[in-house]
């Protein structure tokens, strides 16, 4: 997935933290600073582009509990990314994981479950694509620096499922009387359906 990532004009110095640690030739950002509900993270990667071998070791927390999705909140837990992003034969790759724990209501039952989702990142990180060149796997970055709160949110947003299950196989809930069918069945009549429906209503438990 390519992302390009906007140029942010920080108004305060303590929106970000940036922590470098030169003699190990390894950088750790590992803190951010919270202002106005908005967290930052600023990582300059020129050392990485000018020298092989270098290395940025990232661990990090976000709070994304006020990223709404659906008209709900779901991410109340601090999402974390592990990883790093490494200079090799004039190559920076960025590999990392995100963990991200999302609570709401089950789609299909509406019981309140959570469920832990783990996101792999795998990017070459550039300056610029050439020739036109459009590609998943580059993560473009005009000025060497990269936003990695914008990075980590962009990948939970992307990478989230649209629909919330508090289990793969959810039984849903009865729609004549309402009992959690997970929780053992009912006593309603089976639903005769209409056999021109049928496929229709297929597609709808499968939902």
């Amino acid at each position: 997935m390519k992302i390009k990532l906007p140029t942010r004009l920080f108004q305060k110095l303590s929106n970000f933290v940036q922590i470098t640690l030169d003699k190990a030739h390894s950088y750790i950002y590992n803190e951010c600073c919270d202002s106005f509900e908005v967290s930052y993270m600023l990582l300059d990667l020129k050392r990485l582009f000018a020298k092989d071998d270098e290395c940025i070791k990232l661990d990090a927390e976000f709070d994304f509990s006020d990223v709404e999705f659906s008209g709900v909140f779901p991410i109340k837990a601090p999402v974390r990314i592990t990883g790093e992003i490494l200079s090799k034969t004039g190559i920076v790759n960025l590999s990392a994981t995100i963990t991200a724990e999302y609570e709401a209501d089950c789609d299909r039952c509406g019981v309140l479950s959570k469920k832990v989702h783990t996101i792999p990142v795998k990017n070459t990180i550039v300056t610029e694509l050439a020739n036109g060149e459009v590609s998943d796997e580059m993560l473009v970055l005009e000025n060497m620096q990269l936003d990695l709160h914008e990075l980590v949110l962009t990948e939970v947003v992307l990478n989230i499922p649209i629909k919330h299950l508090c289990r793969e196989d959810c039984k849903g809930i009865c729609q004549t009387c309402g009992k959690n069918l997970n929780e053992g069945n009912c006593s309603c009549e089976p639903e005769t359906v209409d056999p021109r429906l049928q496929i229709l209503k297929d597609l709808l438990d499968g939902e």
